[in-house]
Protein backbone atom coordinates (compact mmCIF):
# COMPACT_ATOMS: atom_id res chain seq x y z
CA UNK A 1 0.00 0.00 0.00
CA UNK A 2 2.96 2.32 -0.43
CA UNK A 3 2.35 5.29 -2.68
CA UNK A 4 -1.33 5.37 -1.74
CA UNK A 5 -2.91 8.33 -0.02
CA UNK A 6 -4.97 7.96 3.14
CA UNK A 7 -8.27 7.56 1.28
CA UNK A 8 -6.86 4.98 -1.14
CA UNK A 9 -5.58 2.91 1.82
CA UNK A 10 -9.04 2.98 3.43
CA UNK A 11 -10.66 2.00 0.13
CA UNK A 12 -8.23 -0.89 -0.30
CA UNK A 13 -8.91 -2.14 3.22
CA UNK A 14 -12.68 -2.00 2.67
CA UNK A 15 -12.37 -3.65 -0.73
CA UNK A 16 -10.49 -6.53 0.91
CA UNK A 17 -12.94 -6.84 3.80
CA UNK A 18 -16.17 -6.08 1.96
CA UNK A 19 -15.69 -6.85 -1.75
CA UNK A 20 -19.48 -6.92 -2.07
CA UNK A 21 -19.71 -3.11 -1.47
CA UNK A 22 -18.64 -0.54 -4.07
CA UNK A 23 -16.33 1.89 -2.24
CA UNK A 24 -15.54 4.16 -5.20
CA UNK A 25 -17.57 7.09 -3.76
CA UNK A 26 -15.01 7.30 -0.94
CA UNK A 27 -12.47 8.43 -3.53
CA UNK A 28 -14.35 11.69 -4.00
CA UNK A 29 -16.21 12.13 -0.72
CA UNK A 30 -13.30 11.08 1.49
CA UNK A 31 -10.86 13.37 -0.28
CA UNK A 32 -13.29 16.30 -0.22
CA UNK A 33 -13.82 15.77 3.49
CA UNK A 34 -10.10 15.65 4.22
CA UNK A 35 -9.39 18.60 1.94
CA UNK A 36 -12.11 20.68 3.63
CA UNK A 37 -10.44 20.10 7.00
CA UNK A 38 -7.04 21.20 5.63
CA UNK A 39 -8.51 24.24 3.88
CA UNK A 40 -10.47 25.32 6.95
CA UNK A 41 -7.29 25.28 9.00
CA UNK A 42 -5.49 27.39 6.38
CA UNK A 43 -8.37 29.89 6.17
CA UNK A 44 -8.85 30.23 9.92
CA UNK A 45 -5.13 30.90 10.41
CA UNK A 46 -5.46 34.09 8.36
CA UNK A 47 -8.52 35.20 10.32
CA UNK A 48 -6.60 34.64 13.57
CA UNK A 49 -3.75 36.83 12.28
CA UNK A 50 -6.31 39.64 12.24
CA UNK A 51 -7.71 38.84 15.69
CA UNK A 52 -10.89 37.24 14.32
CA UNK A 53 -12.47 33.84 14.37
CA UNK A 54 -14.32 32.44 11.37
CA UNK A 55 -17.75 33.60 12.57
CA UNK A 56 -16.58 37.13 13.31
CA UNK A 57 -14.96 37.35 9.89
CA UNK A 58 -18.26 36.21 8.32
CA UNK A 59 -20.27 38.90 10.13
CA UNK A 60 -17.86 41.70 9.26
CA UNK A 61 -17.69 40.50 5.64
CA UNK A 62 -21.50 40.37 5.35
CA UNK A 63 -21.71 43.93 6.64
CA UNK A 64 -18.96 45.12 4.30
CA UNK A 65 -20.62 43.46 1.28
CA UNK A 66 -23.85 45.32 2.09
CA UNK A 67 -22.27 48.55 0.83
CA UNK A 68 -22.78 52.00 2.32
CA UNK A 69 -23.77 52.44 5.10
CA UNK A 70 -22.44 48.90 5.84
CA UNK A 71 -25.34 47.73 7.97
CA UNK A 72 -27.90 44.94 8.11
CA UNK A 73 -30.56 43.70 10.51
CA UNK A 74 -29.43 40.78 12.72
CA UNK A 75 -31.86 38.37 11.00
CA UNK A 76 -30.50 39.38 7.62
CA UNK A 77 -26.96 38.84 8.88
CA UNK A 78 -27.95 35.36 10.06
CA UNK A 79 -29.27 34.53 6.58
CA UNK A 80 -26.11 35.87 4.92
CA UNK A 81 -23.88 33.78 7.18
CA UNK A 82 -26.14 30.73 7.55
CA UNK A 83 -26.20 30.62 11.35
CA UNK A 84 -29.04 30.77 13.83
CA UNK A 85 -30.15 34.12 15.20
CA UNK A 86 -28.94 33.00 18.65
CA UNK A 87 -25.46 32.33 17.33
CA UNK A 88 -25.58 35.65 15.49
CA UNK A 89 -26.43 37.51 18.70
CA UNK A 90 -23.31 36.06 20.38
CA UNK A 91 -21.12 37.06 17.44
CA UNK A 92 -22.54 40.58 17.37
CA UNK A 93 -22.05 40.91 21.14
CA UNK A 94 -18.35 40.02 20.81
CA UNK A 95 -17.83 42.36 17.86
CA UNK A 96 -19.64 45.19 19.65
CA UNK A 97 -17.46 44.74 22.76
CA UNK A 98 -14.33 45.08 20.60
CA UNK A 99 -15.65 48.22 18.87
CA UNK A 100 -15.95 46.68 15.41
CA UNK A 101 -19.75 47.02 15.11
CA UNK A 102 -22.53 49.05 16.68
CA UNK A 103 -26.19 48.25 17.25
CA UNK A 104 -28.98 50.78 17.07
CA UNK A 105 -32.73 50.89 16.60
CA UNK A 106 -33.89 50.98 13.01
CA UNK A 107 -35.13 54.36 11.79
CA UNK A 108 -37.95 52.63 9.90
CA UNK A 109 -39.20 50.50 12.78
CA UNK A 110 -38.09 51.32 16.31
CA UNK A 111 -38.67 47.73 17.37
CA UNK A 112 -36.00 46.45 14.98
CA UNK A 113 -32.25 46.64 15.44
CA UNK A 114 -29.56 47.39 12.88
CA UNK A 115 -25.92 46.30 13.12
CA UNK A 116 -23.34 48.52 11.44
CA UNK A 117 -19.60 48.44 10.88
CA UNK A 118 -17.62 51.02 12.79
CA UNK A 119 -14.71 52.70 10.99
CA UNK A 120 -12.39 50.33 12.88
CA UNK A 121 -14.51 47.36 11.77
CA UNK A 122 -14.40 48.47 8.15
CA UNK A 123 -10.64 48.96 8.23
CA UNK A 124 -10.14 45.53 9.81
CA UNK A 125 -12.40 43.64 7.41
CA UNK A 126 -10.84 45.36 4.40
CA UNK A 127 -7.37 44.32 5.61
CA UNK A 128 -8.48 40.80 6.58
CA UNK A 129 -10.39 40.25 3.33
CA UNK A 130 -7.37 41.27 1.24
CA UNK A 131 -5.24 38.77 3.16
CA UNK A 132 -7.98 36.14 2.86
CA UNK A 133 -8.11 36.47 -0.93
CA UNK A 134 -4.31 36.34 -1.15
CA UNK A 135 -4.46 33.14 0.92
CA UNK A 136 -7.17 31.60 -1.29
CA UNK A 137 -5.10 32.35 -4.38
CA UNK A 138 -2.13 30.63 -2.69
CA UNK A 139 -4.27 27.60 -1.83
CA UNK A 140 -5.44 27.27 -5.44
CA UNK A 141 -1.88 27.53 -6.81
CA UNK A 142 -1.72 23.72 -6.70
CA UNK A 143 -4.16 23.70 -9.66
CA UNK A 144 -3.87 25.20 -13.10
CA UNK A 145 -6.39 27.89 -14.02
CA UNK A 146 -8.21 25.36 -16.22
CA UNK A 147 -8.31 22.76 -13.44
CA UNK A 148 -9.66 25.33 -10.97
CA UNK A 149 -12.35 26.45 -13.42
CA UNK A 150 -13.34 22.84 -14.15
CA UNK A 151 -13.46 21.99 -10.45
CA UNK A 152 -15.54 25.10 -9.74
CA UNK A 153 -18.05 24.10 -12.43
CA UNK A 154 -18.34 20.57 -11.04
CA UNK A 155 -18.76 21.81 -7.46
CA UNK A 156 -21.31 24.43 -8.53
CA UNK A 157 -23.42 21.77 -10.25
CA UNK A 158 -23.15 19.38 -7.33
CA UNK A 159 -23.86 22.04 -4.68
CA UNK A 160 -26.92 23.27 -6.59
CA UNK A 161 -28.51 19.89 -5.89
CA UNK A 162 -28.47 20.73 -2.17
CA UNK A 163 -28.92 24.50 -2.26
CA UNK A 164 -31.52 25.10 -4.95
Amino acid sequence: MTGMDHVARIQAEWAAERPDVDVTPQGVIGRLHRLAAHLTGELVAVFREHGLDEGEFDVLAALRRAGEPFERAPGELARHTMVTTGAMTKRIDRLERTGLVTRRRSGDDGRCRVVALTPAGRALIDEAFTAHMRNEHRLLDALTADQAAHLEAILKTWLARYES
